[in-house]
């Protein structure tokens, strides 16, 4: 491991914001760096410096990324899942961890009744009259269901304990790293500074539209619904509206600050075509 690269990895990425845009320092240094006699070995040395960097922070984001799911699955599946089901039956608790779940096996059980009624009505069967044939129909319906949310609340439990996990050795994962950290987080701002005033303009206005925008509060409500369906937890709607009613507007103001704080002194053209693609 060539730890003699850390020093060198485009400080730059690093530094704090000054009054000067970073577009132009940055001009500035590259001249100066190619009228330099030895610029031509400095250029190998920092196209070394970059590749390491770049195969590093890769290696790095795969990993914060692919580790914690790996380990999410197989302790779901082999560790907590045995010991859940295992309980779960032994104990026989109440198929329902919540309300919602509730209304929700109580609404398809009433479809499930109009729609075999309507099915029979417009066949002309004559099973109709036969009250014993649809109570049975319903009670295996009854039956399905109750079997099915029972695994969903036994499946939420898993979750919960899985994903407390999986957070865990996360966290260990990026405390334990601070140095490939360091490194990621330069690559990541090398890349996103480094790209055109147009794309960064075109990325704020796509993330902020999708995240803050007009139409946002649908997909935050799905979102939310799977989440909290997840974990097993009511599906508050007061919650929900709370939620989308506070959140986005806290999400749109930290937009706002990093346009202000950072983006219009690293790059004030940025800002100038995002104004005016946005109009």
């Amino acid at each position: 491991m060539k730890y003699w690269n850390l020093k060198k990895i485009n400080k730059s990425t690093l530094e704090k914001t000054g009054p000067i845009p970073r577009s132009i320092t940055k001009t500035f240094e590259k001249f100066k760096k190619e009228i330099t006699p030895n610029a031509e070995v400095e250029a190998i040395e920092e196209f070394k410096v970059a590749r390491y960097q770049t195969v590093t922070s890769i290696r790095y984001l795969l990993f914060l990324i692919i580790s914690p799911i790996l380990l999410n699955q197989i302790s779901k599946y082999f560790l907590f899942s045995p010991i859940v089901d295992y309980l779960w039956d032994k104990k026989s608790p109440t198929i329902f961890l919540n309300i919602s779940q509730e209304e929700r096996a109580f609404s398809e059980l009433e479809k499930f009744e109009e729609k075999l009624y309507f099915e029979q009505l417009i066949s002309g069967d004559q099973k109709i009259l036969n009250s014993e044939y649809n109570e049975s129909l319903i009670r295996d319906k009854a039956i399905e269901l109750a079997e099915q949310y029972t695994q969903e609340s036994a499946n939420a439990v898993k979750n919960i304990l899985s994903d407390c996990c999986s957070a865990s050795i996360f966290i260990l994962f990026v405390i334990t790293g601070k140095r490939h950290l360091l490194i990621l987080k330069s690559f990541l701002n090398e890349v996103i500074y480094g790209l055109s005033d147009t794309a960064k303009a075109f990325l704020i206005i796509l993330f902020t539209d999708m995240f803050v925008g007009f139409h946002s509060p649908h997909g935050w409500e799905v979102i939310l619904e799977v989440i909290l369906r997840h974990f097993g937890l009511p599906e508050s709607r007061d919650f929900i509206f709370l939620f989308i009613s506070t959140f986005p507007v806290v999400l749109d103001t930290i937009f706002k600050y990093w346009i202000f704080r950072y983006l219009n002194r690293l790059s004030p053209s940025a800002v100038a075509t995002y104004r005016n693609m946005n109009e």
